[in-house]
């Protein structure tokens, strides 16, 4: 009892340390048997499809005319980083939609020779919610980071991070950011729309 006394204590002295750089809590992403299943059974479903088109769409409107965009969603564009954020809390999608989602982009950007440098998940207690993000961190391969004749190494598309944030347990934002090197010791990275090509095929 003295035990479970002691955690419950020790539970509510990190939620009153918590802090923008002090997580609450900080854990893998580990997705168990039954979400692997549901994410393969997902991956099949017109949802998909859906949200594929949508976000295609989006970006074909952003690279026109960027005033024309829909409300739930918003592009990142700088001379390093470029993505976007989709504001799920605005649409009807579920967590489950949106949690998959999540992962399917990550398996997307795997599957252009890319390997996970971390997935994680921290929570944070705001000021009047509390934030959860999880976060898939990837990088190029090693098999394409290797430098070529000229010594230079070769980027792709740079560093891709994606982060879901949820307040209070609902879903709120999905983050999907590629950042390049600015760097002479890299090749110049490919350009992002092919990147978006890509994730929406």
């Amino acid at each position: 009892m003295d035990n479970l006394w002691s955690y419950f204590k020790n539970l509510f002295r990190q939620a009153e340390e918590s802090s923008p750089s002090q997580p609450l809590v900080h854990e893998l992403i580990e997705r168990n048997e039954e979400e692997q299943k549901d994410y393969t059974f997902w991956k099949e479903t017109l949802v998909l499809r859906r949200l594929l088109d949508w976000l295609s769409d989006q970006y074909a409107i952003y690279r026109v005319d960027r005033d024309r965009i829909d409300e739930a969603i918003d592009f990142l564009d700088t001379p390093s980083s470029k993505g976007f954020v989709v504001h799920f809390h605005e649409t009807r999608y579920s967590q489950r939609d949106v949690t998959h989602f999540f992962d399917y982009l990550k398996e997307k950007v795997l599957s252009l020779n890319y390997r996970t440098q971390i997935s994680d998940l921290r929570t944070y207690n705001r000021a009047t919610w509390v934030e959860t993000v999880q976060r898939h961190y990837l990088k190029p391969g090693l098999t394409i980071r290797q430098p070529g004749a000229d010594g230079k190494f070769t980027q792709k598309f740079g560093n891709v991070m994606i982060e879901l944030e949820l307040r209070d347990d609902a879903v709120y934002n999905l983050r999907f950011r590629a950042t390049i090197y600015k760097d002479s010791q890299f090749k110049e990275a490919a350009e992002f729309k092919e990147l978006m090509q890509q994730l929406v095929a």
